[in-house]
């Protein structure tokens, strides 16, 4: 029994390291009201511009707005929630491209002395086909 519980153990592990994602990039960004963060996402010939801000945080829910390859979007994220990120995908799926590259936008925390919000971004990107360029807030 006890034998079959060590293996059961290296099991668990060992297949969720083989499914765990490794993040090629983490940033950090903080925004205030209405200020717009943009990212130049460049791959092959292609050069796309992902921006989003927040306009609202309220009950503890922060309004965000967003728009990525003429695709635009709203979402209300939330702390210590299970609806606390975004995901953009980032390239269209293909049929040599399955696991396509995306970006994670994770909602970390609120500054309330400063009113800033604070996100985490993280670059999901397998194949590293992309460069992402962090232009100026606007």
């Amino acid at each position: 029994m006890k034998k079959n519980l060590q293996i059961f153990i290296f099991l668990v592990f060992g297949i969720s390291n083989i499914f765990a994602n490794d993040f090629r990039e983490v940033k950090e960004i903080t925004l205030k009201k209405d200020e717009q963060t943009k990212i130049l996402v460049k791959y092959g010939t292609f050069e796309k511009l992902f921006k989003f801000r927040w306009t609202l945080y309220t009950n503890e829910g922060l309004v965000i707005h967003r728009s990525y390859d003429r695709k635009v979007a709203q979402n209300v994220l939330y702390l210590n929630h299970k609806n606390q990120s975004f995901r953009v995908e980032l390239k269209a799926r293909g049929a040599d491209n399955y696991n396509v590259p995306y970006v994670l936008v994770k909602f970390k925390e609120f500054k309330y002395e400063t009113k800033e919000a604070v996100f985490e971004l993280f670059l999901s990107d397998e194949k590293q086909q992309l460069e992402l360029k962090y232009l100026d807030k606007a």
